[in-house]
């Protein structure tokens, strides 16, 4: 018999606070079930039976097509379901998206008019997404105890976590209900996992702002200027956070200030880690988590889709790519900039999930903030502006030699997509951003020409650098701040919605 907390039926809830409780209570004393049973488990105790938790499940049902839509709410592209019927979702982490599942849980009582049901699913909590923070309790069990574990507790199962909901792929069986959300509570501590791993910092601190990079030379600048910020006693930043979860609060922070926050600002302080990890991210926080993450996410194609696909777990309200790119036109100059309006993916890491056939549009809310940016950043205008900016197709390849290859094909569908730069990431992180119901844009930088005979050489490399990162940092910046003035609900584009959508943003 399985050794279980004891099982709290589902409940109807018309507010949306009391069924976020309800989810927090089942999930809070599901956990605590788990560590104290993990704990006897090292202990070398013997459990009255295979020990589980089950992650709480929400649930709708709708009988009509009908959607009581406010003002406020009729041009939102989420917020409800596509129609009658039975949906529902497995939820974790109640306190980290805290925010997120009560306006999830507003806009479907708004729209709908029903209950919300919540209550014990049948989706195990894995052991492994149980353990808090920095806690590696298994780490003192024997070789023959961890053996035994398999027997014990349930383990991640990557048959619950794929991404048929995302990719479009998903069929629900006969009597099953239709999904909710794109991810199920399991996939969503999974990538919790994977972005520990990979980025040093805790899903906690990322912001919904994100800014990707495939060089360590804007991560310096973000850096310095993440520190200038911590001693802007007026500023807007609340904290600033590195690998390590090293936190760097802002100069007379106080309690208000900081809103809730401030408890997990003093529990996490780390400390710097001995190498950095794959992926370092660092993360300029608000206290309303609309602040900025910054990740180096290296070179190459599988690491951009990588940590988008865990990312996107957070439901940021944009990314971004800033880095640099080989310039295809002669027209172009070292440090001319190239805004994305459109993308040849020849990365190939994400033909299985999404198929080369799928346009990947550009959005307009991002396109319009990132050209306002560049033209407010650099004080140019009109035909000034496009003297340094060129909109235009960017071609993203898996092959980092690839004027190398013989006959001259890559070049020759370069050509023929009118492709006017030339990366290894930009196109993935759109794609991973249409794919994942997540806003995004590009904007890189011309570092090289290699059709034209401009290579990187270490002189011309390093006045590049010293000329144009902190500048190219900056427009990413100012963008956020442009869209996050004009207010998020905007960004996210009935363009990257299905005509039978989950209703989670």
């Amino acid at each position: 018999m399985p050794y279980m907390p004891p099982f709290i039926a589902p409940t109807r809830f018309t507010d949306p606070d009391a069924a976020l409780a309800q989810v927090q209570r089942i999930y809070q004393e599901g956990l605590a079930h788990l560590r104290e049973s993990m704990q006897r488990f090292v202990a070398g105790e013997t459990l009255p039976g295979r020990v589980r938790a089950c992650y709480p499940f929400v649930r709708v049902h709708t009988h009509t097509n009908t959607r009581y839509a406010t003002p406020a709410t009729s041009g939102l592209s989420y917020g409800f379901v596509a129609g009658p019927g039975r949906y529902e979702t497995t939820l974790s982490r109640p306190d980290l998206f805290a925010r997120y599942y009560r306006e999830q849980f507003r806009l479907l009582l708004s729209n709908h008019q029903i209950e919300l049901e919540v209550g014990t699913g049948s989706e195990p909590i894995p052991i492994h997404f149980s353990f808090a923070e920095n806690e590696h309790i298994e780490g003192n069990l024997s070789a023959e105890r961890r053996a035994l574990m398999r027997d014990v507790f349930d383990l991640p199962d990557l048959g619950a976590m794929d991404d048929g909901i995302a990719n479009g792929t998903h069929m629900t069986r006969p009597g099953e209900a239709e999904p909710l959300s794109l991810f199920t509570a399991a996939r969503v501590d999974y990538s919790l996992q994977r972005l520990r791993h990979y980025t040093g910092t805790a899903p906690e601190w990322f912001q919904n702002f994100v800014l990707f990079t495939n060089y360590q030379f804007y991560i310096d600048e973000f850096v310095r200027l993440g520190h200038e910020a911590m001693e802007d006693e007026a500023g807007e930043y609340i904290a600033f956070v590195e690998p390590g979860n090293v936190v760097t609060r802002r100069r007379g922070l106080t309690q208000e200030q900081s809103g809730d926050l401030a408890e997990r600002i003093g529990a996490m302080q780390g400390t710097p880690p001995g190498r950095l990890p794959q992926m370092p991210a660092y993360h300029l926080v608000r206290a309303d988590r609309s602040g900025i993450t910054m990740v180096n996410i290296g070179v190459g194609p599988a690491n951009a889709k990588n940590i988008t696909d865990h990312i996107a777990v957070l439901r940021p309200h944009a990314w971004m790519m800033l880095g640099h790119c080989a310039g295809l036109r002669n027209t172009q100059q070292l440090g001319d900039y190239v805004l994305a309006h459109a993308y040849v993916r020849e990365d190939h890491v994400l033909d299985e999930e999404l198929p080369l056939w799928v346009p990947i549009p550009a959005l307009s809310e991002i396109q319009l903030a990132l050209e306002q940016a560049v033209a407010e950043v650099t004080g140019c205008s009109g035909a000034e502006l496009k003297a340094i900016m060129r909109t235009g197709t960017v071609a993203t390849t898996d092959n980092r030699n690839w004027e190398l290859l013989p006959g001259n094909e890559p070049q020759r569908r370069f050509s023929q997509s009118r492709a006017v730069a030339l990366d290894m990431e930009s196109a993935t992180i759109a794609a991973n951003g249409f794919r994942f119901r997540v806003p995004y844009g590009t904007l890189l930088c011309v570092s090289d020409k290699p059709l034209h005979g401009e290579i990187k050489l270490p002189g011309m490399a390093n006045h590049f650098y010293r000329e144009r990162v902190e500048q190219h940092l900056r427009i990413g910046m100012k963008a956020i701040d442009i869209l996050r003035a004009e207010g998020t609900t905007r960004l996210h584009s009935r363009k990257l919605r299905s005509f039978a959508e989950v209703a989670f943003q």
